[in-house]
């Protein structure tokens, strides 16, 4: 029987408590995909969490499926993260760095100049709009990768884990959900190929395989984590045998021997949870949704051995201490979740903080 303040052992790191903060989008990094200055101090303020994960980054220029969203492929953007986890390191707390390409998700907005359409298993237009400053645009449709790009993406995967270690992080999240390029190979709706990333199961999780193999093969199984949320349409993304996939995925995943997976997933009709914790054979991360009472609760019955909270953190810089003593939590403000500047995302008071305006 665990609870948020219990130590975790996380590959071999110990966490001081099982409280994580989510990798949230945030839109501040410049249109190079460089942080801004105050990005550490974003990240320091958060310090109290046993283990951050950072917001999704781009693992190349044909990742970008988000305005203003981060990069660890340049010289340039590992700096800026340098800064960040010099910030969290000097505070005593541990980070992860997210890494994601949108795969279809993105928009010609985003893409390098010239390029038309943005890449995927297949040529299947997502339903649905993307977020830019000038309004919502729909999808396009996109371009289906050769087999000899698939495998280059799988490399660009393993370089960009090795630029955040070489940033200082403690580790690397492969985001393999809300239907960005790698649960688009997992997915049938999306991914239609006949070669050997499509068709059965083993193929279809074998883009996800190969990826976390690179990574682990330039950082090591101890610094690699997962994210999957299964059985999520988010994205406009159907997985039609979601069970027996996940079944296959998490057997191949305990043979790898992983920092954590984390489980975050957007289905209605589906408690995941019992299902992939029971099977699963390393450290298990819960997300989405969550409260303190529903989390403390998951710790309890041995469900997950800890709770990924993202909005109620990001509110909350100080969110570990307000659970401790059953504080009243600020509210998040969605207006300012991907606007540029320091609004909404530095501004948020600590308790001492709102204690002192008080007075």
């Amino acid at each position: 029987m665990s609870n948020f303040f219990d130590e975790l052992q996380v590959g071999n790191l110990t966490l001081d408590n099982r409280i994580i903060y989510a990798p949230m989008t945030r839109s501040r990094a410049n249109d190079a995909g460089v942080q801004p200055a105050f990005a550490a101090e974003y990240y320091r303020q958060r310090v109290s969490a046993g283990l951050i994960i950072t917001e999704a980054t781009n693992v190349s220029p044909m990742a970008k499926g988000y305005i203003r969203t981060p990069g660890i492929y340049t010289e340039d953007q590992i700096e800026a993260w340098r800064e960040v986890v010099k910030a969290v390191h000097a505070k005593g707390s541990k980070i992860f760095m997210q890494i994601f390409h949108t795969g279809r998700i993105a928009l010609p907005d985003f893409l390098p100049e010239g390029i038309e359409k943005p890449v995927a298993p297949s040529a299947v237009k997502a339903e649905g709009q993307n977020y830019t400053d000038e309004g919502m645009k729909n999808f396009v449709e996109p371009r289906e990768l050769e087999t000899n790009e698939v495998k280059k993406i799988v490399q660009k995967f393993a370089t960009a884990a090795k630029n955040a270690i070489e940033a200082g992080f403690d580790g690397v999240e492969l985001h393999g959900a809300n239907g960005y390029l790698v649960q688009q190979f997992l997915a049938t709706n999306t991914n239609g190929r006949t070669d050997e990333y499509g068709g059965s199961i083993e193929n279809r999780a074998r883009f996800l395989l190969e990826t976390l193999d690179a990574m682990i093969a330039e950082i090591g199984n101890e610094r690699t984590g997962l994210r999957l949320s299964p059985g999520g349409e988010f994205n406009d993304i159907k997985e039609d045998d979601a069970a027996e996939l996940y079944d296959y995925v998490i057997k191949e995943l305990n043979k790898r021997e992983l920092a954590y997976l984390h489980i975050g997933t957007f289905d209605q009709n589906k408690n995941w949870h019992p299902v992939l914790r029971p099977t699963y054979e390393g450290t298990y991360f819960a997300g989405v949704g969550f409260d303190k009472e529903s989390g403390e609760n998951l710790l309890a019955e041995n469900g997950a051995d800890a709770i990924v909270y993202g909005k109620l953190f990001l509110a909350n810089p100080d969110l570990p201490k307000r659970f401790k003593i059953d504080a009243e939590l600020n509210e998040w403000d969605e207006s300012t979740f991907y606007s540029p500047g320091v609004e909404g995302y530095i501004d948020y008071p600590t308790l001492e903080e709102a204690k002192a305006v008080e007075k």
